[in-house]
């Protein structure tokens, strides 16, 4: 199943198996993409909207001097611009972090589902506000928190998200990012990045080796970083507080 993973750990039970069924239908196309891959640039005409099934992708913006900012960073079972639906024009560039297999649902099935599925609408709908509210989040980080807790909130944020799809087991899971992704996440420089890196594993909190995050204490990084994940809305049972 394409949609398997939507809205995992987050009012996943208010999908009827008919909702489901109806987003199976909706996906007009499910293919391969390569691993940074941009596929969608600033300024773009979109007429449909891309469904992460497997693999990690990146929203970023540019600087004049082509200097790249993420403004978010997308997991197995998000939608990575259904805000493209109603504004037809993105701000944004798009992108794979790794390959991935993404599936594209045509604007016009999605007219059908707001007319002839509103529940699901809602449920649409409640995705792309979840988008914002980590929009809010990830300005906070950036604007009040210093260096080594906006890794680690990033880290908490991710590690969440992936929970919820069972992509993590609350301690240990894949992030497929460099050194460089994580700098223009987090607004920092790599080597910055890196010695952030170093301060976190010798305070015993979290670790970082090819590409696979082990937390060492999560309790502990979640003090550090000021973490709490009731931005993410997930449901009690998709995760520990």
């Amino acid at each position: 199943m394409v949609f398997e993973k939507f809205l995992q750990g987050r009012r996943r039970n208010q999908l009827t198996s008919s909702d489901l069924a109806t987003l199976e239908q909706a996906a007009g196309e499910v293919r391969p993409l390569s691993a940074r891959t941009t596929l969608i640039q600033q300024g773009d005409v979109v007429s449909v909207s891309t469904y992460l099934v497997d693999g990690f992708m990146c929203r970023y913006m540019d600087d004049r001097r082509g200097e790249r900012q993420l403004i978010a960073v997308h997991v197995p079972g998000d939608f990575v611009d259904l805000h493209g639906y109603p504004l037809k024009r993105l701000d944004h560039d798009i992108a794979t972090l790794t390959a991935c297999q993404v599936a594209f649902v045509p604007h016009a099935r999605i007219d059908e589902i707001m007319i002839e599925r509103p529940s699901l609408a809602k449920l649409l709908w409640f995705s792309t506000l979840l988008d914002a509210a980590m929009h809010r989040e990830w300005i906070f980080r950036l604007g009040r928190l210093d260096a080594v807790k906006r890794l680690g909130h990033f880290f908490c944020e991710i590690e969440a998200k992936l929970r919820a799809v069972g992509l993590s087991d609350g301690n240990l899971f894949a992030l497929p990012m460099t050194q460089t992704d994580l700098a223009e996440a987090c607004g920092m420089t790599p080597v910055h990045v890196n010695r952030m890196l170093r301060e976190l594993r010798e305070g015993g909190i979290l670790q970082m080796q090819a590409s696979v995050v082990r937390i060492l204490d999560r309790p502990g990084l979640y003090r550090l970083c000021e973490f709490d994940p009731h931005y993410l809305y997930l449901d009690d049972s998709a995760i520990e507080h």
